[in-house]
């Protein structure tokens, strides 16, 4: 043991500093030591005397559980506490503990053995140092050295053993065996108190743990990582497990870079290039004190020469002041750390405490450290001299924190001598805040309070002045901190504030930012700009009902991203940008996952006028058409079709969610560009089967859109109902391509190629699930169709119901003459006479049948309530089919015709043109339902029908699910109530339930 003065023994005490907190308690002590005193003549020569030495005994075991435990438990040791002075008691202890990873005879330990010996060296080192220090013999000085020494010798005795351990299993090749550590390449730092030599009494220790690949130790370099992180690990349990012996130190691995996501064991050169890159001033704080304290010590002090650089930078770092300040004031979660008390404070943590301290001093080596060398030593009491010296702090303040520091740890020792916790809180009751004042040598708790509370006033005075000038880091919203590992309880006040339910969650989320975990932060310029965010970005999540959930998804996005500077400078200076980013997180997580998961699409978000132009089919025509351009390979085309179609899937979706389109005009541009993708896979496909198989002559092809595709009315999340017609010459046999085949196969696989490009999942995703179910005999049929046998079936076999479906029915894509053929087929089938009382009870059976196979799940399933979707639809297909039985035969509708171009009023232009391509289900209400139905019924099935479509469009695209609103995000909620035009939720509820009654009301009417 060093720095330890020549010391007498407790028995040659004459005075006890410390009293017993009662005579029976210390009778209670006496008879315990009685039993003793028979085989440990140094016990008994301190009982059988009335003087100091036996007052003082009994006094420190009455006043502590803990070392009248161990006494207790190993009176040996008590009896060489007690005789032997502390100096030389210790310093042999220690020296046994450093040489017990071998045995008696000279080999290697057994790691029980290990442990074993580690452990009780502990105990008497603990209970020596204790007795001495409560007796004044020695002061917290040298017992914060010796434990330093001990876990230094605690440390290295089992990497010894590791070490040597991995030697004898031939994983390791050692330089020197029976030195095991030496030119090792394991550099383990001792971080914190540790370092500076300056452990507490029940201290656990900091260490970090390094390895040098190149030092040649590990025979498999490739294993080394694994070696080292398994070593670690057994560090870990060697040193803290807890036994029969009890425990050496409890090992916090914590400082390492980026613990959450590093190995224990980190190289030496990730390490370096991590500090160089990433380093934040905390960590430079850390490093003031660290020291090699095991392992290959050489290679230790080489790696924080290296480090100097980084933690004492060479211009004065004012800069740092701010950000060391926020680590203090992480730590008052805890009561009583806003004031200065006694009761239930906080000695290392709170108002004027040792951290305070601590910091005043750190925070002056940061800043001026880099410039003078003198300034960079690690214990706090020598780092006070040296300000002083420096004229960094006058002389009277050096001594008062000085003074100050050593009371305040012989406190924290006390606290922590009465049963061996981690603790630095005085108690809370009288009793037991008692025991301390007695340890403390004061005569009652008033009079240690008094002294206590003058110290914590005048340590505060020092520190506040360091700081009374320091400028806010959050905007003026409150604390923002979000340095270290542990939460600034301002900052999570402030979260908690700003609306986030989990401002620790949060936090943390933040705080992996800081570490440029994500390749988007992972520049120092990336960091600093997100930083200069975070404000804003914090007050306009916290706006949202579902901050957190917000957040989160917005983590999510920034881990997908390649990089951040420009999106984060762009949202800088922009707004409007981060109030949309905000928008898709809090509202709609189905465009938060596209957008977290596929990145790019956002880019298109960063076009100015994304807002102002309408993605009419031209404008989604021209953007297809130039990112298809210079795409050759089937492959490659595919690959880029998905781009395009997410992308632009994606910039519909956000126009909707802002309200910069209606949902009648969103459902027509998701219509639009599913055309253009058909059309483009389409071509794609054919080009690949005439390089396989050559033409079939005179083949034309044909892809019908059906269902909401066919009706204009496709959502973000619709599947897509096609049938694929074809014709060619009555006497074609086969196609002329090098692998020919006869036309059915020819288009059987045209078709199902056709499928696979638009749906098979590749890393790009999928385009659309594709549904081929309302083909001529549905399932059961072939996937491609002849138009002959497609007018065939029309005429002599379709239900009812496929007629229906085919009012829905228009060509989206294929040869333009078998696409007019196509058209006027189906006007023909439509156009046949009709019973209509037949007509009516098929639909009234079909609808009796959906209804009872797929009851709704709510009101808000609005497709299948009652008077929801299918009964408008239903109504809408009846008029139809009636109306073409009549002659009546449609006109194309375009977008100007339905009232979705800019300056065009609907009312107008639908009188401008005699009669609409009624495939949608609005324009055939709109056109054949004033005759049919009269005004004021057709304008209640508009009117409905505008309200479950705009409802279904809105959560289509901002969720996977069904709407639940116990479940959605509170600005999807949000979204659904603007979209129904509601003061609030409950009101959209009644408004649905009224509206499905009326509806069904009007539907039982038209079909009798």
């Amino acid at each position: 043991m060093t720095d330890t003065p020549e010391t007498g023994s407790l028995a040659g005490l004459t005075k006890s500093p410390i009293r017993a907190p009662s005579q029976n308690a210390a009778k209670s002590v006496a008879a315990d030591l009685k039993p003793l005193a028979a085989d440990h003549p140094e016990i008994a020569a301190i009982l059988s005397t009335d003087g100091a030495p036996r007052d003082f005994l009994l006094a420190a075991l009455a006043l502590s559980p803990y070392l009248r435990e161990i006494a207790l438990m190993d009176p040996q040791s008590l009896a060489l506490a007690v005789s032997v002075p502390a100096p030389y008691l210790v310093a042999k202890t220690i020296e046994e503990a450093r040489a017990c990873w071998k045995n008696e005879e000279g080999a290697l330990a057994t790691e029980a053995e290990l442990m074993r010996d580690l452990r009780r060296a502990k105990r008497r080192v603990s209970l020596t140092l204790a007795l001495h220090d409560l007796a004044r013999l020695i002061d917290a000085r040298h017992t914060t050295a010796a434990l330093s020494d001990l876990a230094d010798v605690a440390l290295s005795a089992a990497f010894d053993h590791l070490l040597r351990g991995g030697h004898d299993a031939g994983k390791l090749a050692l330089p020197d065996p029976d030195n095991p550590c030496e030119k090792s390449g394991l550099i383990v730092l001792g971080m914190g108190k540790h370092g500076a030599r300056e452990l507490n009494y029940s201290s656990d220790i900091d260490i970090v743990v390094f390895f040098d690949p190149d030092a040649g130790v590990v025979r498999d370099r490739d294993e080394a990582g694994e070696i080292f992180a398994r070593m670690v690990r057994r560090l870990v349990r060697i040193m803290q497990e807890r036994t029969g012996d009890g425990y050496v130190f409890r090992t916090d691995l914590r400082l390492r870079p980026d613990p959450g996501s590093t190995p224990l064991a980190f190289p030496v050169e990730a390490a370096m290039n991590y500090y160089e890159s990433r380093g934040q001033n905390w960590e430079r704080a850390a490093y003031i004190k660290a020291r090699p304290v095991a392992g290959d010590i050489g290679a230790g002090e080489r790696f924080l020469k290296e480090l100097v650089p980084f933690v004492f930078r060479k211009y004065l770092d004012f800069a740092a002041i701010a950000d060391i300040h926020s680590i203090k004031r992480q730590i008052h979660a805890h009561r009583g750390f806003g004031d200065i008390a006694v009761k239930g404070h906080n000695v290392k943590l709170g108002r004027g405490g040792i951290r305070e301290i601590e910091f005043f001093v750190q925070t002056q080596q940061l800043i001026a450290g880099g410039r003078m060398p003198k300034l960079r030593l690690r214990r706090t009491d020598e780092m006070l001299v040296a300000l002083a010296r420096a004229r960094w702090i006058d002389t009277a303040t050096a001594r008062l924190l000085v003074e100050s520091y050593w009371y305040l740890r012989d406190v924290e020792h006390r606290i922590q001598m009465l049963r061996d916790e981690q603790s630095h809180t005085l108690p809370e009751s009288e009793a037991e805040l008692a025991r301390i004042a007695l340890m403390m040598g004061e005569a009652d708790t008033a009079s240690f309070g008094k002294t206590y509370v003058s110290v914590l006033a005048r340590v505060e005075e020092c520190y506040a002045e360091l700081f009374e000038k320091e400028q806010g880091l959050s905007g003026g919203i409150g604390n923002l901190v979000f340095t270290g590992d542990d939460d600034d309880p301002g900052t999570l006040k402030t979260l908690a504030d700003l609306g986030f339910e989990r401002p620790s969650d949060i936090a943390r989320i933040i705080r992996t930012w800081h570490y440029g975990r994500y390749r988007a932060t992972q520049s120092v310029e990336a960091r600093e700009r997100l930083t200069e965010l975070t404000p804003e970005l914090l007050k306009v999540f916290g706006a949202t009902k579902r901050a957190d959930e917000a957040l989160i998804r917005f983590d999510a996005f920034l881990s997908g991203l390649p990089a951040g500077i420009q999106l984060f400078s762009l949202i800088g200076n922009n707004p409007g940008l981060m109030s949309l980013m905000v928008t898709i997180m809090a509202s709609a997580p189905r465009l938060a996952d596209i957008i977290s998961h596929k990145p790019h699409v956002f880019d298109g978000m960063l076009d100015p006028g994304l807002m102002a132009e309408l993605p009419t089919r031209a404008y989604l025509a021209e953007r297809l058409e130039s990112f298809l351009e210079g795409a050759s390979a089937y492959e490659e085309i595919l690959d880029r079709l998905r781009i395009v179609a997410l992308e632009q899937k994606f910039l519909i979706g956000v126009r909707l969610l802002t309200g910069a389109i209606s949902p009648e005009r969103a459902a027509r541009s998701f219509s639009h560009l599913a055309d253009l993708i058909i059309g483009a896979a389409l071509e794609a496909v054919q080009e690949g089967m005439e390089e396989a198989h050559g033409k079939v002559p005179g083949g034309r092809v044909a892809v019908l859109g059906m269902g909401k595709l066919g009706s204009y009315e496709l959502t973000a999340g619709s599947d897509i109902d096609i049938i694929l017609l074809y014709d060619h010459d009555p006497d074609a046999d086969e196609s002329d391509g090098p692998k020919p085949l006869d036309p059915v196969r020819y288009y059987t696989r045209m078709t199902q190629r056709l499928v696979t490009a638009l749906s098979a999942p590749t890393a790009e995703g999928i385009l659309y699930e594709v549904d081929l179910r309302l083909r001529p005999s549905g399932n059961k049929g072939p996937v491609a169709t002849s138009v002959r046998a497609f007018s065939k079936y029309q005429a002599e076999e379709a239900w009812t119901w496929e007629h229906m479906a085919l009012t829905r029915a228009r060509a989206v894509a294929g040869e333009a003459s078998l696409c007019s053929e196509a058209r006027a087929l189906i006007d023909d089938v439509l156009a046949r006479p009709r019973d209509r009382k037949k007509l009516l009870q098929d639909l009234t059976e079909m609808r009796g049948l959906i209804e009872q196979e797929k009851p709704p799940r709510d009101i808000w399933d609005v497709k299948l309530i009652p008077g929801g979707l299918i009964d408008i639809e239903f109504i809408a297909q009846y008029l139809s089919l009636s109306a073409r039985a009549d002659g009546w035969l449609p006109a194309p509708e375009d977008d100007g015709a339905a009232g979705l171009l800019v300056g065009a009023d609907p009312d107008q232009k639908a009188q401008a043109i005699d009669h609409n391509e009624c495939t949608s289900t609005d324009a055939t209400l709109k056109t054949l339902g004033p005759d049919a139905l009269g005004e004021e019924v057709t304008e209640s099935l508009r009117t409905a029908l505008a309200l479950w479509s705009g409802h279904a469009q809105i959560v289509r695209l901002c969720t996977e699910g069904d709407f639940a609103p116990k479940e959605a995000p509170a600005g999807l909620i949000d979204l659904v109530i603007r979209a129904g035009q509601a003061p609030d939720l409950a009101s959209l509820e009644a408004d649905f339930k009224a509206t499905s009654k009326r509806i069904r009301a009007i539907f039982r009417q038209v079909t009798g």
